[in-house]
């Protein structure tokens, strides 16, 4: 289910892709409510894919992007010999954990797009095979969350309902306290 993001100014590109960020973040958090680290930790159908691997893969590339266009290196790197493992819980990880280090992510991504001069302000896409040697602006960094984060929270929605039956919108309802 969708919620509607509402600009409160419309002058304020910044604060609008933030809002609409914070909308796909919101629809993958939801995914997780009342679920136990297990539950979150299955593959109900034949991909590799659980809540808590979404949950950890969208925090590790929301953080990695913010630190590209920082000029960093992202804290977690990652290459074929452990990629998997940006997309699973392992050892002690666990959702309540994943859920505090990307609120943590959050006030950095919003306080470093808050603090850019410009989002027409660039950085190059890092080195990589499946990359090309270009330069970004902020708003693509801000549009590329957006569709990453989405992409994810359309994900998780399917496998949430495989594991309980339980939908968006029931979701919605129970996050905002209500019946669906």
């Amino acid at each position: 289910m969708p919620t509607h993001v509402i600009e409160k100014d419309f002058s304020d590109e910044r604060a609008t892709l933030l809002a609409f960020l914070e909308a796909q973040r919101g629809g993958l958090r939801r995914t997780l409510l009342g679920l136990t680290d297990e539950q979150a930790k299955t593959r109900p159908s034949a991909s590799e894919l659980s809540l808590g691997g979404l949950l950890k893969h969208a925090v590790e590339v929301e953080q990695g992007w913010v630190r590209r266009a920082q000029g960093l290196e992202p804290l977690i790197k990652r290459d074929e010999s452990n990629w998997p493992d940006s997309f699973r819980l392992i050892e002690d990880e666990t959702v309540g954990g994943q859920l505090a280090r990307w609120e943590a992510v959050v006030a950095e991504t919003e306080s470093f797009v808050r603090g850019v001069p410009s989002l027409e302000d660039t950085f190059a896409l890092p080195e990589a095979p499946w990359f090309p040697k270009a330069e970004v602006s902020m708003r693509w960094l801000l549009l590329h969350l957006i569709e990453e984060t989405a992409r994810h929270a359309g994900h998780a929605d399917i496998i949430r309902e495989t594991i309980d039956g339980k939908t968006a919108f029931e979701l919605v309802a129970e996050e905002r306290g209500g019946a669906a």
